[in-house]
């Protein structure tokens, strides 16, 4: 006899049914940057064939610990069949990842969550990324940047030092601030224009947070030209909620990536639950399959 158990546990269960994999990953390239900042190349067919932006793998860092850790993909390639990480050695598990070498193996569970959903009546999609959260943005614009339809910004900021060689952007960004001219080379090269902020006086960066950056943005457009952006963000919790804040005084959809910390990652241990709002009351999600993106009017911030 079919199930009639509709129960959220059963439901997102269905929901990402044969979606997932398990796959054995061979390390492709490891690099290393400045604040203990790693970028993770690895062949897996699987996971990179159905990877959307905003989706995550579940990595074993190494054998020795039982816990994997959620790693957001930055980039991932379908015909060739790898995805990307960017990673910060915080802990014993990343500490452990960022010591494997090129051509080992690493077992990985993805791709994981629910991804970022894109509205075509808002082309200006205005990205902020913080710290390990510019990965799902780096992944989101090299999905856009084909499709001369959106009109892409993206925003990063860090108090580490970026995981790349900042250099003077060649495309010019109207409403931007004078002097804030730092920019991602590898979207310079994708036509998709970015700027960086940070409180560490970086060269050509704005000083001040993000969120500051994408309210002068927001505030010199015009209203039609406003009426046409989404805002899509990940980054640590202070960061997106200042996000949800502005979007909501601006009246902008607004999509985030939350950061949180997972067991299981398949939604079985409830481990990474977030309070969100509905209309019958309050009600808890997993942020691991109902989330990792959620819309950020809804969350109890």
């Amino acid at each position: 006899m079919p199930s009639t158990d509709s129960s959220p546990s059963r439901t997102g269960v269905k929901a990402h049914r044969n979606t997932l994999f398990v796959e054995d990953a061979v390390i492709l390239s490891h690099e290393s940057y400045a604040g203990n900042q790693y970028v993770l190349r690895v062949s897996a067919a699987r996971c990179a064939s159905h990877a959307q932006p905003g989706s995550f793998a579940h990595i074993q860092c190494t054998p020795t610990l039982p816990l994997r850790r959620p790693l957001s993909i930055m980039r991932a390639d379908a015909g060739q069949g790898w995805i990307e990480f960017l990673y910060k050695d915080v802990g014993n598990g990343t500490h452990a990842l960022s010591r494997r070498k090129t051509g080992e193996t690493i077992n990985l569970i993805g791709p994981v969550g629910t991804p970022f959903r894109l509205d075509r009546s808002r082309p200006r999609a205005l990205m902020l990324g913080g710290g390990v959260g510019i990965p799902p943005m780096i992944f989101l614009a090299d999905n856009l940047r084909t499709d001369s339809h959106w009109r892409p910004l993206v925003l990063m900021g860090s108090e580490a030092p970026f995981p790349f060689s900042a250099h003077p952007s060649r495309i010019l960004v109207p409403g931007m601030k004078d002097g804030v001219i730092a920019a991602m080379p590898l979207l310079d090269d994708w036509g998709i224009p970015s700027r960086l902020a940070s409180l560490q006086g970086y060269p050509g960066c704005h000083q001040g947070y993000i969120t500051d950056l994408a309210r002068g943005w927001l505030e010199a457009l015009t209203d039609g030209e406003r009426a046409e952006v989404g805002v899509y963000a990940c980054g640590p919790h202070p960061m997106l909620e200042t996000t949800a804040r502005l979007a909501r005084e601006f009246d902008l959809p607004c999509q985030v990536s939350l950061e949180e910390f997972m067991a299981c990652a398949v939604g079985g241990c409830a481990g990474c639950t977030v309070r969100i709002t509905t209309p019958e009351g309050p009600a808890m999600k997993r942020a691991c399959v109902d989330g990792p993106v959620f819309d950020a009017s809804i969350i109890d911030w």
